[in-house]
């Protein structure tokens, strides 16, 4: 009878093949900003992806077609850019920062038009 031995995977190489995600303080941001344009009725559904390079939260204005926000989460980026990344619809950067409140409040003008429309 043959055994196969497998070694215990080391710190390095368990950190390298983590999956990217948002914790619960970030998620609460973005759910908070969402909730605004829910409630603003600009936005009506959402999806989350989570990938070992990067963790998006996607915004829809309609259920079923490209999101008209990409709201991107990817630490390598954390160095160089900011590890935060607002999408557009069309693929472009919007904005681009180390913190993620900072990078919302791009969304802020868009409440401002709506709510003074009303």
């Amino acid at each position: 009878m043959t055994a196969e031995i497998v070694p215990f995977p080391s710190r390095g190489r368990e950190a390298a093949n983590q999956i990217v995600s948002f914790d619960r303080r970030e998620l609460s941001t973005i759910l908070s900003k969402y909730g605004q344009l829910v409630a603003a009725g600009e936005w009506r559904d959402y999806a989350l992806n989570m990938s070992l390079d990067a963790a998006v939260f996607s915004v829809f204005r309609r259920t079923g077609e490209t999101p008209a926000y990409r709201i991107e989460k990817r630490p390598k980026n954390a160095n160089r850019q900011g590890q935060y990344a607002i999408i557009g619809s069309d693929g472009r950067i919007v904005k681009r920062g180390h913190d993620l409140r900072l990078a919302l409040r791009i969304f802020d003008r868009k409440l401002m038009r709506l709510t003074e429309d009303d």
